[in-house]
């Protein structure tokens, strides 16, 4: 896989008044400031060919989020998105409620041409989504994450 952009990510979810939710996270930034439908993601970064990529995963998300999920991960099958990057991600049961929600930040060049520098929050929200909700919400490209959440919790494989 050297040469092609990775990343690696965390899917917590919980389940209240018996239906699954999944935590996403919205990205920050003017460019995706009006996008909600198709614009959430797992919370996942990019990791190099020197990083064990679930550790990657915990790391991103904690970096995005300012949580550290624990308890039993569950390894999902990696997904290759329309832009040929790979995303591997792990769910976890963790029902964190979000308290101490944090996102690390970046700088750009906004308004672009400006010259001017500004920060913006990596994520700008992160929420609990029921799986049609969810479906709707994230990035096209890592639906199937949900899919393979919901058969591998019906289906009671082992988890990592």
């Amino acid at each position: 896989m050297i040469g092609h952009k990775r990343s690696a990510g965390i899917l917590p979810y919980r389940t209240r008044d018996g239906r699954l939710q999944v935590l996403l996270v919205h990205p920050g930034g003017p460019f995706w400031a009006r996008r909600d439908d198709g614009a959430w993601s797992i919370g996942k970064g990019e990791y190099g060919d020197d990083e064990d990529a679930f550790d990657a995963a915990l790391r991103e998300f904690e970096e995005e989020t300012g949580h550290r999920p624990s308890g039993t991960f569950i390894a999902l099958a990696p997904i290759r998105q329309p832009s040929g990057k790979v995303v591997s991600a792990w769910a976890v049961d963790d029902a964190w409620d979000l308290a101490g929600f944090r996102s690390n930040t970046f700088t750009m060049p906004w308004p672009r041409g400006s010259g001017r520098m500004q920060t913006f929050d990596e994520v700008d929200k992160a929420q609990w989504f029921d799986l049609a909700q969810a479906a709707t919400k994230i990035v096209p490209g890592q639906r199937g994450f949900l899919h393979q959440l919901a058969e591998r919790l019906r289906g009671g494989e082992p988890a990592r």
